[in-house]
Parts: C-alpha cells; structure tokens; sequence
C-alpha cells in the first residue's frame, strides 16, 4: 500500500465551490478538507467506516456527544456511519449529518482518482457554537491525518 502526502484547506474560500456544494448547509461557519494520496481503493462508504466503525468509540462519544451535543443514532444500521445519519450519496462521495441544540454538522469522505478526502462543515446555530468549536477545531486539525492514515491502513488489510 502506497501512502502520500497530506494536503489540507481550512475555511470556506480555501475549499472549492464544487466541494462546498455537497454540503447539506445553506450557511457554512466553518469548513476544512484533508485529502490523503493512497493506492487503496474503496467506496466513499468503506471509507467512511474505517475511518468511523460502524458505531463511536469511548473518545468519539465524548467529543461527539459530550463536547458537541451531537444527537448521533444508536447501535450498528446501514443508515449511519458511527451514529451519523447518511444524508445523501454520489458515485464517488457520501455525506454524514449530525446536529446538537446550538451547532449542524456535515462529514464529506470522497474518494476519487488515488485519493481519499474528509471535509468538515459546521453551521453554528446558537452563540455557543462560536464558543465551543473554535478551540476543538485545532485539536480536531491535529487528529484528521491519523485518522485518514489509519483508515487507509484498514482499508489496505481488507483488499490484500
């Protein structure tokens, strides 16, 4: 398996129109997309389980739940990905919805041309939003590479 270079953009004029209109938000408050090289080759939904499992983890829980509010399903469906409603999907692209009381998110895993890309998008619905996310944002920046390296990694093990 063959693992690249990382590329990120972070705020909505850094990320394409094209890539911004996937989105399920009218209004974006805050938006970043990593995109990793690799050999591996999946559907953006394989992607997204490897990168999320099928249900959250302890730590995902209590960022996604504790920290955030997300509302995120419970147990294992073919509808959600780590209790995120799948919104919407294309050939080559699947979008994952989750909302608390003060902010709505959108996770965008496309795979495309030796390429996996996760984008973030959040709409702060409250005040609190503008509070809360900001100071998560970097630590989430930080762990957005691992987390796509891992799921390459995953993803290499299923297809040798």
């Amino acid at each position: 398996m063959t693992i690249g270079f990382i590329d990120s953009a972070v705020g909505t004029r850094n990320i394409p129109e094209s890539v911004r209109a996937l989105s399920s938000l009218p209004d974006i408050d805050y938006a970043d997309r990593f995109t990793l090289s690799t050999n591996a080759d999946a559907t953006p939904e394989q992607w997204a389980r490897a990168m999320f499992g099928h249900v959250p983890t302890a730590a995902e829980q209590l960022i996604w739940r504790g920290l955030l509010g997300l509302r995120l399903s419970r147990g294992r469906s073919p509808d959600t990905v780590a209790g995120w409603r799948i919104g919407e999907r294309g050939e080559d692209w699947i979008r994952l919805e989750a909302a608390s009381w003060f902010l709505t998110g959108n996770l965008l895993v496309q795979a495309t041309d030796g390429r996996v890309s996760l984008g973030t998008f959040l709409r702060y619905d409250r005040r609190l939003g503008h509070g809360v996310w900001p100071p998560l944002s970097a630590i989430h920046r930080r762990l957005v590479p691992g987390v796509l390296r891992d799921a390459a990694a995953k993803i290499a093990q299923f297809t040798e």
